[in-house]
């Protein structure tokens, strides 16, 4: 649901491909042009010519396109109704390799065994995490979302579609849906022991609940940005927490994977999102922190930064605005790889992060975002 308060003008003019600010450095930037000229191996003051070249230059440098936000796009976060996962969970359930190994395959990329717990898994890169999951060999699963109904049926069909597939036998899946507000402390320490008592133990667990809402950051709603906190970093933290709480009760070496975003280390364009870049950092900052301060204990934490994903929410957005064609094209073009990335390709990355395959690996952050932020 992209917003526009006034005609939103075309955001090819307004926002180019890196590929243009590249060369000529296009941004409304503060620069002092040379006053001293290389001649024949010594300096001298700069003649007319010079003077016209520098003109020139300073010229080109002060017309747009520019690297900045566009205060006309905003983007209020959907009502999840319109998007409910029995129609759209967010991604494909069938596409790549889905299915048993039948070649060599690193056993320490291996989730058997393992106990795994993800927030916001009813539908999205959450659900596709979840059977990703189970898919590299976990048979246990806690699906955790806001509404109890929709996790429940995230369960069911994440176990329904495995038993159909012929990929787990039926009655050897264990995937429960758990109704959690994870900006609600005491719902967080509920739901964990609930999970707890039921599967012995927590080995792996990963936040992917967050919301983002785009407004220029001299007209967010406060209490937009209050909720958007409360969800992407007390959320964040409130999970976190409880999940160390229990491994250490129970001398789990375990992974904690806190889903951040590369706007964690970018500012995005042209759509203004000040506190949401701003909540990722922190959650990227959180990630380190906890992973110095329980390494003692063999728990890892670490955050996945993915970049511009076509998931379900992404393409409320573009598929509801008037404008929505075109700020998929500049995203793309901002991007190296030419494309936006789909949710499988994080598959890879939430499995190395999660099995016995990253042991050796805390406090860093995985990048997975087509290039964008190494432009």
């Amino acid at each position: 649901m992209l917003a526009t308060r006034t005609a939103l003008p075309s955001l090819a003019r307004q926002v180019a491909s890196r590929s243009h600010l590249a060369p000529a450095l296009a941004r409304n930037l503060s620069t002092t042009p040379n006053l001293l000229t290389k001649h024949n191996g010594s300096d001298r003051k700069p003649d007319a010519k010079d003077k016209a070249a520098t003109a020139a230059t300073a010229a080109k440098l002060d017309k747009p396109p520019f690297a900045r936000t566009v205060d006309e796009v905003t983007i209020p976060y959907p009502d999840d109704s319109t998007r409910h996962p029995s129609k759209d969970v967010g991604h494909s359930t069938t596409g790549g390799k889905v299915g048993r190994h039948t070649q060599r395959t690193l056993a320490s990329f291996s989730m058997e065994g393992k106990v795994c717990v993800v927030t916001g898994a009813a539908r999205g890169l959450g659900n596709l995490i979840a059977r990703t999951f189970v898919e590299s060999g976990a048979n246990h699963v806690a699906v955790l979302d806001l509404k109890p109904d929709e996790c429940k049926q995230a369960a069911d069909d994440i176990d329904a579609w495995f038993t159909q597939h012929g990929q787990t036998q039926p009655g050897e899946l264990s995937v429960e849906g758990y109704g959690c507000d994870i900006s609600n402390e005491q719902a967080v320490q509920d739901t964990f022991q609930r999970i707890r008592q039921k599967y012995g133990r927590i080995d792996v667990v990963v936040n992917s609940a967050g919301i983002v809402e785009n407004f220029p950051a001299t007209e967010y709603p406060t209490e937009k940005m209050r909720k958007l906190y409360d969800i992407n970093v007390h959320g964040s933290y409130f999970v976190a927490r409880e999940a160390a709480k229990h491994m250490l009760a129970d001398g789990i070496r375990g992974s904690i994977v806190l889903v951040a975003s590369m706007s964690a280390a970018v500012t995005n364009i042209p759509q203004p999102q000040a506190p949401y870049n701003a909540s990722k950092a922190a959650v990227r900052h959180m990630a380190g922190s906890f992973a110095v301060e329980w390494a003692k204990a063999g728990i890892r934490v670490n955050s996945l930064s993915p970049g511009y994903m076509l998931t379900s929410l992404t393409r409320t957005i573009l598929d509801s605005s008037p404008t929505g064609k075109e700020l998929k094209q500049t995203w793309e073009n901002l991007t190296p790889m030419g494309r936006m990335g789909n949710p499988e390709d994080l598959k890879g990355a939430i499995i190395y992060l999660a099995s016995d395959a990253s042991a050796f690996t805390t406090g860093t952050d995985l990048l997975v975002d087509g290039g964008y932020t190494a432009v």
